[in-house]
Protein backbone atom coordinates (compact mmCIF):
# COMPACT_ATOMS: atom_id res chain seq x y z
CA UNK A 1 0.00 0.00 0.00
CA UNK A 2 1.02 3.43 -1.31
CA UNK A 3 0.11 6.78 0.82
CA UNK A 4 2.69 8.89 -0.70
CA UNK A 5 1.44 11.79 -3.01
CA UNK A 6 3.33 11.76 -6.18
CA UNK A 7 5.43 14.69 -6.84
CA UNK A 8 2.91 15.58 -9.95
CA UNK A 9 -0.08 15.67 -7.34
CA UNK A 10 1.38 18.09 -4.88
CA UNK A 11 -0.46 21.21 -4.05
CA UNK A 12 1.13 24.80 -5.41
CA UNK A 13 2.25 27.18 -2.90
CA UNK A 14 -0.04 29.19 -1.77
CA UNK A 15 -3.01 27.30 -1.94
CA UNK A 16 -4.79 24.88 0.35
CA UNK A 17 -4.59 21.37 -0.47
CA UNK A 18 -8.71 21.26 -0.86
CA UNK A 19 -9.96 24.84 -1.08
CA UNK A 20 -13.85 23.85 -2.01
CA UNK A 21 -15.97 23.72 0.52
CA UNK A 22 -18.60 21.22 -1.66
CA UNK A 23 -18.03 18.30 -3.88
CA UNK A 24 -20.17 18.11 -6.85
CA UNK A 25 -18.03 15.95 -8.98
CA UNK A 26 -14.73 15.21 -9.91
CA UNK A 27 -14.67 17.24 -12.96
CA UNK A 28 -12.70 20.42 -12.17
CA UNK A 29 -10.70 18.95 -9.57
CA UNK A 30 -7.14 19.14 -9.51
CA UNK A 31 -4.98 15.80 -9.39
CA UNK A 32 -3.56 16.92 -5.84
CA UNK A 33 -7.09 17.68 -4.58
CA UNK A 34 -8.35 14.41 -4.94
CA UNK A 35 -5.14 12.74 -3.84
CA UNK A 36 -5.27 14.81 -0.74
CA UNK A 37 -8.77 13.40 0.00
CA UNK A 38 -7.47 9.54 -0.57
CA UNK A 39 -4.30 10.51 1.69
CA UNK A 40 -7.35 11.86 4.27
CA UNK A 41 -9.46 8.92 3.99
CA UNK A 42 -6.39 6.95 4.51
CA UNK A 43 -6.62 7.87 8.31
CA UNK A 44 -9.89 6.77 9.42
CA UNK A 45 -9.29 3.03 8.05
CA UNK A 46 -7.48 1.79 11.13
CA UNK A 47 -10.00 3.40 13.42
CA UNK A 48 -12.78 1.73 11.71
CA UNK A 49 -11.81 -1.64 12.00
CA UNK A 50 -11.11 -0.68 16.13
CA UNK A 51 -13.57 -0.81 19.02
CA UNK A 52 -13.07 3.05 19.32
CA UNK A 53 -14.70 4.29 16.08
CA UNK A 54 -16.54 7.40 17.57
CA UNK A 55 -14.71 10.70 17.20
CA UNK A 56 -16.01 14.37 18.48
CA UNK A 57 -14.49 15.92 14.60
CA UNK A 58 -18.04 17.10 13.81
CA UNK A 59 -19.79 17.58 17.12
CA UNK A 60 -22.21 20.10 16.66
CA UNK A 61 -22.47 19.78 13.11
CA UNK A 62 -25.73 19.02 11.62
CA UNK A 63 -25.96 16.44 8.32
CA UNK A 64 -29.24 16.15 6.64
CA UNK A 65 -29.49 13.24 4.36
CA UNK A 66 -31.37 14.16 1.44
CA UNK A 67 -31.91 11.07 -0.75
CA UNK A 68 -34.63 12.11 -3.21
CA UNK A 69 -33.39 8.15 -4.93
CA UNK A 70 -33.58 5.02 -3.64
CA UNK A 71 -30.25 3.60 -1.85
CA UNK A 72 -29.07 1.80 0.70
CA UNK A 73 -25.30 1.93 0.71
CA UNK A 74 -24.12 5.11 -0.17
CA UNK A 75 -26.88 6.16 2.14
CA UNK A 76 -26.16 4.11 4.87
CA UNK A 77 -22.33 4.97 4.56
CA UNK A 78 -22.69 9.05 4.70
CA UNK A 79 -25.27 8.60 7.71
CA UNK A 80 -22.03 6.10 9.14
CA UNK A 81 -19.55 8.25 8.31
CA UNK A 82 -21.35 11.23 9.91
CA UNK A 83 -21.78 9.45 13.20
CA UNK A 84 -18.57 8.22 13.62
CA UNK A 85 -17.21 12.16 13.22
CA UNK A 86 -19.72 13.17 15.89
CA UNK A 87 -22.07 14.90 14.00
CA UNK A 88 -25.86 15.07 14.34
CA UNK A 89 -26.83 13.10 11.35
CA UNK A 90 -30.47 13.55 9.97
CA UNK A 91 -32.15 11.44 7.43
CA UNK A 92 -34.89 13.08 5.07
CA UNK A 93 -37.21 10.27 3.76
CA UNK A 94 -38.51 11.96 0.13
CA UNK A 95 -41.62 9.61 0.28
CA UNK A 96 -42.65 10.90 3.82
CA UNK A 97 -42.24 14.73 2.69
CA UNK A 98 -43.73 17.41 1.21
CA UNK A 99 -42.12 16.36 -2.21
CA UNK A 100 -44.84 13.90 -2.51
CA UNK A 101 -47.20 16.67 -1.81
CA UNK A 102 -45.94 18.25 -5.01
CA UNK A 103 -43.57 20.59 -3.27
CA UNK A 104 -40.48 21.75 -5.91
CA UNK A 105 -37.59 21.31 -5.70
CA UNK A 106 -36.12 24.62 -4.91
CA UNK A 107 -38.78 25.08 -2.03
CA UNK A 108 -37.30 22.20 -0.49
CA UNK A 109 -33.69 23.16 -1.01
CA UNK A 110 -35.04 26.61 0.56
CA UNK A 111 -36.87 24.79 3.42
CA UNK A 112 -33.71 22.70 4.38
CA UNK A 113 -31.32 25.79 4.13
CA UNK A 114 -33.82 27.85 7.08
CA UNK A 115 -33.29 24.61 9.63
CA UNK A 116 -29.27 26.12 9.63
CA UNK A 117 -27.84 22.75 8.43
CA UNK A 118 -24.02 22.64 8.18
CA UNK A 119 -23.90 19.27 5.60
CA UNK A 120 -26.19 18.47 3.15
CA UNK A 121 -26.00 15.05 1.56
CA UNK A 122 -28.20 14.99 -1.44
CA UNK A 123 -29.25 11.94 -3.90
CA UNK A 124 -31.42 13.21 -7.01
CA UNK A 125 -32.21 11.23 -9.85
CA UNK A 126 -31.98 14.18 -12.14
CA UNK A 127 -28.81 15.27 -13.68
CA UNK A 128 -27.86 18.81 -12.49
CA UNK A 129 -30.33 18.51 -9.33
CA UNK A 130 -27.89 18.88 -6.78
CA UNK A 131 -25.95 21.82 -8.23
CA UNK A 132 -29.39 23.79 -8.13
CA UNK A 133 -29.51 22.89 -4.82
CA UNK A 134 -26.39 24.08 -3.87
CA UNK A 135 -26.77 27.54 -5.36
CA UNK A 136 -29.44 27.82 -3.13
CA UNK A 137 -28.15 26.95 0.59
CA UNK A 138 -25.30 28.18 2.77
CA UNK A 139 -23.66 25.12 3.79
CA UNK A 140 -21.50 22.38 2.56
CA UNK A 141 -23.13 20.23 -0.44
CA UNK A 142 -22.25 16.79 -1.07
CA UNK A 143 -23.43 15.13 -4.14
CA UNK A 144 -24.23 11.60 -3.48
CA UNK A 145 -25.27 11.05 -7.39
CA UNK A 146 -27.42 12.79 -9.43
CA UNK A 147 -29.21 11.09 -13.06
CA UNK A 148 -26.13 10.17 -15.20
CA UNK A 149 -24.00 13.03 -14.24
CA UNK A 150 -21.71 12.00 -11.76
CA UNK A 151 -21.34 10.03 -8.26
CA UNK A 152 -18.11 11.67 -7.03
CA UNK A 153 -17.41 9.67 -3.78
CA UNK A 154 -18.21 6.53 -5.31
CA UNK A 155 -15.23 7.42 -7.55
CA UNK A 156 -12.86 8.05 -4.52
CA UNK A 157 -13.72 5.05 -2.83
CA UNK A 158 -12.88 3.49 -6.06
CA UNK A 159 -9.77 4.79 -6.44
CA UNK A 160 -8.86 4.27 -2.67
CA UNK A 161 -9.37 0.42 -3.26
CA UNK A 162 -7.08 0.60 -6.15
CA UNK A 163 -4.54 2.21 -4.90
CA UNK A 164 -4.57 0.10 -1.92
CA UNK A 165 -4.81 -2.97 -3.79
CA UNK A 166 -2.34 -2.27 -6.70
CA UNK A 167 0.40 0.13 -4.83
CA UNK A 168 -0.47 3.03 -7.29
CA UNK A 169 -2.98 4.21 -9.93
CA UNK A 170 -0.58 6.18 -12.52
CA UNK A 171 0.25 3.39 -15.47
CA UNK A 172 -2.83 1.10 -14.42
CA UNK A 173 -4.81 -0.20 -17.40
CA UNK A 174 -9.02 -0.07 -16.21
CA UNK A 175 -11.24 -1.28 -18.11
CA UNK A 176 -14.97 0.06 -17.04
CA UNK A 177 -17.60 -2.83 -18.88
CA UNK A 178 -21.10 -2.57 -19.08
CA UNK A 179 -23.92 -0.08 -18.66
CA UNK A 180 -22.32 3.11 -19.60
CA UNK A 181 -24.82 4.91 -21.36
CA UNK A 182 -26.86 5.30 -17.87
CA UNK A 183 -24.07 5.24 -15.37
CA UNK A 184 -22.81 8.04 -13.52
CA UNK A 185 -20.48 5.87 -11.64
CA UNK A 186 -18.67 5.42 -14.46
CA UNK A 187 -18.31 9.49 -16.02
CA UNK A 188 -16.95 10.23 -12.58
CA UNK A 189 -14.77 7.48 -13.06
CA UNK A 190 -13.38 8.15 -16.29
CA UNK A 191 -12.64 11.64 -15.36
CA UNK A 192 -10.92 10.79 -11.84
CA UNK A 193 -8.89 7.78 -13.01
CA UNK A 194 -7.45 9.64 -16.11
CA UNK A 195 -6.34 12.15 -13.96
CA UNK A 196 -4.42 10.37 -11.77
CA UNK A 197 -2.48 8.70 -14.63
CA UNK A 198 -4.92 5.58 -15.18
CA UNK A 199 -5.63 3.97 -18.87
CA UNK A 200 -9.45 3.88 -19.04
CA UNK A 201 -11.28 1.90 -21.83
CA UNK A 202 -14.94 1.18 -22.12
CA UNK A 203 -16.41 -2.00 -22.73
CA UNK A 204 -19.70 -2.15 -23.68
CA UNK A 205 -22.32 -2.63 -26.41
CA UNK A 206 -23.14 -0.03 -28.70
CA UNK A 207 -26.70 0.79 -27.08
CA UNK A 208 -25.20 1.43 -23.75
CA UNK A 209 -22.26 3.69 -24.82
CA UNK A 210 -23.88 7.00 -25.58
CA UNK A 211 -23.15 9.83 -27.71
CA UNK A 212 -20.72 11.44 -25.91
CA UNK A 213 -18.17 8.46 -25.45
CA UNK A 214 -15.83 9.46 -28.22
CA UNK A 215 -15.38 12.87 -26.00
CA UNK A 216 -13.93 11.44 -23.18
CA UNK A 217 -11.02 10.42 -23.75
CA UNK A 218 -11.39 6.77 -23.15
CA UNK A 219 -10.47 3.70 -25.36
CA UNK A 220 -13.85 1.71 -26.74
CA UNK A 221 -14.54 -2.22 -27.36
CA UNK A 222 -17.43 -3.71 -28.45
CA UNK A 223 -16.02 -7.03 -28.11
CA UNK A 224 -15.55 -8.11 -24.33
CA UNK A 225 -12.50 -10.51 -24.76
CA UNK A 226 -10.85 -7.63 -26.15
CA UNK A 227 -11.34 -5.33 -24.10
CA UNK A 228 -9.86 -7.24 -21.16
CA UNK A 229 -6.82 -8.27 -22.51
CA UNK A 230 -4.05 -7.46 -20.24
CA UNK A 231 -5.46 -5.17 -17.78
CA UNK A 232 -5.02 -4.67 -14.35
CA UNK A 233 -8.37 -3.63 -13.04
CA UNK A 234 -11.81 -4.69 -14.62
CA UNK A 235 -14.87 -2.59 -12.93
CA UNK A 236 -18.12 -3.97 -13.75
CA UNK A 237 -21.09 -1.92 -13.63
CA UNK A 238 -25.02 -2.66 -12.62
CA UNK A 239 -27.03 -2.95 -15.73
CA UNK A 240 -29.74 -0.07 -14.71
CA UNK A 241 -33.32 -1.64 -16.55
CA UNK A 242 -34.96 0.86 -14.83
CA UNK A 243 -33.68 3.23 -16.46
CA UNK A 244 -34.40 2.01 -19.75
CA UNK A 245 -37.68 2.22 -22.21
CA UNK A 246 -36.68 0.56 -24.84
CA UNK A 247 -34.74 -2.43 -26.56
CA UNK A 248 -31.29 -1.60 -25.55
CA UNK A 249 -30.27 -5.07 -25.27
CA UNK A 250 -32.00 -8.32 -26.54
CA UNK A 251 -32.12 -10.10 -23.41
CA UNK A 252 -30.37 -10.65 -19.74
CA UNK A 253 -29.48 -14.04 -20.32
CA UNK A 254 -27.68 -12.58 -24.09
CA UNK A 255 -26.43 -10.06 -22.30
CA UNK A 256 -24.64 -12.35 -20.11
CA UNK A 257 -23.74 -14.19 -22.87
CA UNK A 258 -21.71 -11.41 -24.38
CA UNK A 259 -20.69 -8.69 -21.87
CA UNK A 260 -20.83 -11.45 -18.67
CA UNK A 261 -17.62 -11.26 -16.58
CA UNK A 262 -16.56 -15.20 -15.98
CA UNK A 263 -13.68 -17.29 -14.91
CA UNK A 264 -12.96 -17.77 -18.55
CA UNK A 265 -13.21 -14.37 -19.83
CA UNK A 266 -11.43 -13.17 -16.67
CA UNK A 267 -8.38 -14.67 -18.32
CA UNK A 268 -7.70 -12.60 -20.88
CA UNK A 269 -6.51 -10.09 -18.39
CA UNK A 270 -3.66 -10.06 -16.35
CA UNK A 271 -2.95 -12.45 -13.89
CA UNK A 272 -3.14 -10.65 -10.72
CA UNK A 273 -6.10 -8.40 -12.06
CA UNK A 274 -8.38 -6.71 -9.61
CA UNK A 275 -12.52 -7.32 -10.09
CA UNK A 276 -14.49 -4.32 -8.72
CA UNK A 277 -18.72 -4.07 -8.75
CA UNK A 278 -20.16 -0.84 -7.04
CA UNK A 279 -23.02 -2.92 -6.69
CA UNK A 280 -25.72 -3.94 -6.18
CA UNK A 281 -24.76 -6.45 -8.17
CA UNK A 282 -27.19 -8.85 -10.82
CA UNK A 283 -25.63 -11.89 -10.33
CA UNK A 284 -25.72 -13.81 -13.56
CA UNK A 285 -26.55 -10.87 -15.55
CA UNK A 286 -23.36 -8.75 -15.30
CA UNK A 287 -20.82 -10.95 -13.18
CA UNK A 288 -20.81 -14.46 -12.31
CA UNK A 289 -21.22 -15.39 -8.87
CA UNK A 290 -17.66 -17.29 -8.88
CA UNK A 291 -16.30 -14.32 -10.17
CA UNK A 292 -18.01 -11.86 -7.10
CA UNK A 293 -16.99 -13.89 -4.33
CA UNK A 294 -13.78 -14.84 -5.55
CA UNK A 295 -11.80 -13.03 -2.49
CA UNK A 296 -7.87 -13.42 -4.19
CA UNK A 297 -9.57 -11.07 -6.72
CA UNK A 298 -13.31 -9.48 -5.86
CA UNK A 299 -12.68 -6.04 -3.75
CA UNK A 300 -16.17 -5.79 -3.77
CA UNK A 301 -16.55 -5.58 -0.71
CA UNK A 302 -13.42 -4.04 0.49
CA UNK A 303 -15.28 -0.94 -1.65
CA UNK A 304 -17.90 -0.88 0.44
CA UNK A 305 -15.19 0.11 3.39
CA UNK A 306 -13.51 2.59 1.63
CA UNK A 307 -16.53 4.11 1.07
CA UNK A 308 -17.09 5.03 4.88
CA UNK A 309 -13.82 6.33 5.12
CA UNK A 310 -14.25 8.72 2.38
CA UNK A 311 -16.97 10.02 3.31
CA UNK A 312 -15.75 10.66 6.49
CA UNK A 313 -12.63 12.56 5.15
CA UNK A 314 -14.79 14.11 2.53
CA UNK A 315 -16.92 15.13 5.61
CA UNK A 316 -14.03 16.29 7.83
CA UNK A 317 -11.97 18.19 4.85
CA UNK A 318 -15.40 20.31 3.54
CA UNK A 319 -15.93 21.80 6.96
CA UNK A 320 -12.78 22.56 8.37
CA UNK A 321 -13.50 26.45 7.29
CA UNK A 322 -16.44 26.63 8.78
CA UNK A 323 -15.26 25.05 12.20
CA UNK A 324 -12.18 26.97 11.91
CA UNK A 325 -9.66 24.74 11.87
CA UNK A 326 -6.28 26.69 12.05
CA UNK A 327 -4.71 27.36 8.45
CA UNK A 328 -8.57 26.80 7.10
CA UNK A 329 -9.89 29.71 7.71
CA UNK A 330 -8.33 32.44 5.27
CA UNK A 331 -8.38 32.91 1.50
CA UNK A 332 -5.61 30.67 -0.21
CA UNK A 333 -6.49 28.70 -2.46
CA UNK A 334 -10.55 30.20 -2.50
Amino acid sequence: MSTATPASHQTPPGLHPFPHTSLLGIAGLQPWEIAYLLDEAERWIDSNRSTAKRHDVLAGLTQVNAFFENSTRTLLSFEVAGKRLGADCVNMIVSASSIAKGETLLDTALTLNAMHPDILVIRHQDAGAVQLIAEKVNCSVINAGDGRHEHPTQALLDAMTIRRRKGRIEGLSIAICGDILHSRVARSNFQLLSALGARVRVVAPPTLLGAEIERLGVDVYADMDKGLEGVDVVMMLRLQRERMQGGFIPSTREYFHFFGLTEKRLKNAKPDVLVMHPGPMNRGVEIDTAVADDLARSAITEQVEMGVAVRMACLDVLTRKRRGVPGWTTEAGQ
